[in-house]
């Protein structure tokens, strides 16, 4: 089987067993999403969800929280951890979405790594949830370990390499629901210490199969 055979047949195997491929991220505006990723960093998406919910409803908009005083939104995000880089890339991203591209996220790469605190990952989740562009691919740590385990990669940590690797071998149309479903599959089954081998829609096809429990 080639790389590109299996990750086709992974694409599948995942489809059937996660057929809702959806951010576990709450947002309601595109902006949230782009904070939300932002708050991720080195924090949960469940302990985000907690934050986020109260915190869009101190801060209902881009205005507030492009007005708002920094200590306000590190006293709303503190529990994410690193809440000072965080409060200071939240209160400017929403500047320069506001003077730049009139309250829009951006839909291209470019402008994406332009604003505060973004990266690849996050510009990719967009680019995909928001925007529904094929061939998003979003390199989180779940994506990036499950792909050296499914040998989609070998021995890769580099998220870009990663990236461009899985762009190559994924439908460009399925890409972005796939990084979803390899998340679910790599906190539910696929640990990174405790692997459910015997649990694993995987198993099949998979290289690393029976290196868990």
């Amino acid at each position: 089987m080639t790389k590109k055979q299996r990750a086709a047949a992974v694409t599948e195997l995942l489809r059937q067993t996660y057929p809702d491929a959806l951010c576990a991220l709450h947002y309601k505006h595109d902006y949230e999403l782009l904070f939300a990723v932002r708050l991720s960093a080195q924090c949960t998406d469940a302990r985000v969800n907690i934050v986020t919910e109260t915190l869009f409803q101190t801060f209902p908009t881009l205005e507030s929280f492009a007005d708002a005083p920094i200590e306000a939104i590190e006293d709303g995000i503190r529990t994410c951890g690193l809440f000072h880089t965080k409060a200071r890339d939240l209160k400017a991203c929403a500047i320069m979405l506001l003077e730049e591209f009139g309250g829009r996220v951006p839909d291209n790469m470019d402008d994406l790594l332009r604003l505060p605190g973004i990266g690849r990952k996050t510009a990719n989740l967009i680019l995909g949830d928001i925007y529904k562009q094929p061939g998003a691919v979003v390199t989180d740590t779940h994506c990036i370990r499950l792909a050296n385990r499914l040998g989609l990669v070998k021995n890769e940590k580099d998220p870009l390499k990663v990236e461009n690797a899985l762009r190559a071998l994924l439908d460009p149309a399925e890409s972005n629901d796939f990084c979803h479903r390899l998340v679910l599959h790599g906190r539910e089954v696929c640990t990174a210490r405790a692997p459910k081998c015997a649990a694993c829609s995987l198993a099949e096809i998979c290289p690393s199969f029976g290196k868990g429990k």
